[in-house]
């Protein structure tokens, strides 16, 4: 019975190719980290970056932005991110801000301004 019940549930979870996803926000962007299948019921996972933007007519969409890894790479993937986030930490560590006014609002700078990235210009 229980075998019966697991199976029922797997087949409900895998309609399509979706096997599991773990949206993580972030500020202006989610992350999100799906894992699906292939025709030969293979796993791999799409790493998506989804950043919501206003559109000139007032109206919200989305730019996304999509890597595709698979099982083979896993190992060598997570030890490059590893090295490189380390690497992040050590040489630029985090610092505390604290905002003493809010910017947009006042029209100053609190002297601890915080900078956007926008990386499509990069």
């Amino acid at each position: 019975m229980y075998q019966e019940d697991f199976d029922n549930a797997f087949s409900q979870e895998r309609s399509g190719d979706d096997i599991y996803s773990r949206p993580v926000r972030a500020g202006k962007r989610t992350y999100f980290f799906d894992v699906k299948a292939t025709k030969n019921n293979d796993y791999y996972l799409t790493i998506t970056e989804s950043k919501r933007k206003v559109e000139k007519d007032g109206r919200f969409s989305y730019d996304k932005h999509k890597i595709f890894l698979y099982k083979e790479d896993f190992e060598k993937f997570a030890a490059g991110l590893e090295e490189v986030v380390q690497y992040i930490k050590e040489k630029c560590p985090v610092q505390e801000r604290v905002y003493t006014e809010n910017p947009e609002v006042t029209g100053k700078a609190s002297g601890n301004e915080f900078t956007d990235i926008d990386f499509d210009k990069l």
